[in-house]
């Protein structure tokens, strides 16, 4: 095992010695503050069959905890809803939050390891911002992160993604994700 307080994640590295300084000198900040960083990102499985038997959850929370690196907490409907068939407290997905270092090492894998695996992958869509510089994606298969093991996998899932970030517009985050090399097609 690595020792904590010397391993410092390579996207993090990369951050601190040239992102900074390229977003700095791109708008122009005159505060070191004001340059936009990543400040969490939170992976969330839904799984629809849940209704018929919960046992999705666990799986699908073990997964995502796999995935992430940390343990997933299970999500639980807020309210019932008889059309689908669901009761309130009912369990129905599993979602993560990183922050810190496992959040860049989360980035790291998804950008140089997980979406090249995907199946006919161009990109990811440009305009997945929200206006406030946060960033949302989904995958529809989470078998593409190289700690599943496609052999146990009885079901795949797909999953969402969303990158926050402290930048205040699109332009911003979207140059912060560029500097990351996140692969964007338009």
């Amino acid at each position: 095992m690595l020792d904590a307080q010397t391993y410092t994640p390579r996207l993090k590295t990369h951050y601190k010695g040239t992102i900074r300084a390229a977003l700095k000198e791109e708008f122009s900040y005159k505060n070191e503050m004001q340059i936009p960083k990543l400040d969490k990102i939170v992976l969330n499985m839904g799984v629809g069959e849940a209704v018929k038997d919960t046992k999705k959850v666990k799986n699908a929370a073990e997964e995502l905890s796999l995935i992430a690196g940390q343990k997933a907490v299970v999500t639980k409907a807020k309210k019932s809803i008889a059309g689908f068939r669901v009761r309130e407290e009912m369990p129905l997905g599993a979602k993560v939050t990183l922050r810190g270092d496992r959040m860049y090492e989360f980035l790291d894998r998804l950008i140089n390891v997980a979406l090249p695996r995907v199946r006919d992958f161009r990109g990811v869509k440009g305009s997945s911002f929200d206006g406030r510089g946060n960033y949302a994606m989904g995958l529809k298969e989470h078998i593409v992160f190289p700690e599943i093991d496609f052999d146990k996998v009885d079901e795949v899932l797909g999953m969402d993604i969303i990158i926050c970030t402290t930048a205040r517009t699109d332009a911003e985050a979207k140059a912060l994700l560029k500097h990351f090399n996140m692969p964007f097609n338009s």
